[in-house]
């Protein structure tokens, strides 16, 4: 199954669709100047296990590094994936931080 991904600014979010052009999922985020959010991804239950999520990742990433800029990974699927793709940790804002 393919999925096509688009970013829609004015949603804040990329949108992943089928080839039917069925919303198969989304990815949320927060722009402030060159710092983009990733915040929140969600996958309609019956295209779950079918790579939308790794999708829509992948698009965001790759559109973040395309416009220079620093992503924020909160969402929690997006920063598991980002584990398994090393590729894009120059843009990635870390923290070395320890909270108490």
């Amino acid at each position: 199954m393919t999925f096509t991904v688009t970013d829609v600014p004015e949603r804040e979010r990329f949108e992943a669709h089928d080839e039917a052009d069925a919303l198969a999922g989304v990815l949320t985020y927060q722009l402030t100047g060159s710092i983009i959010a990733y915040t929140h991804t969600k996958v309609d239950p019956q295209f779950e296990g079918k790579g939308v999520g790794s999708a829509l990742a992948r698009a965001a990433m790759d559109d973040a590094r395309s416009k220079g800029r620093t992503v924020v990974p909160i969402c929690p699927f997006l920063s598991g994936w980002l584990e398994k793709h090393p590729e894009y940790e120059a843009i990635v804002a870390r923290s070395t931080r320890k909270v108490k």
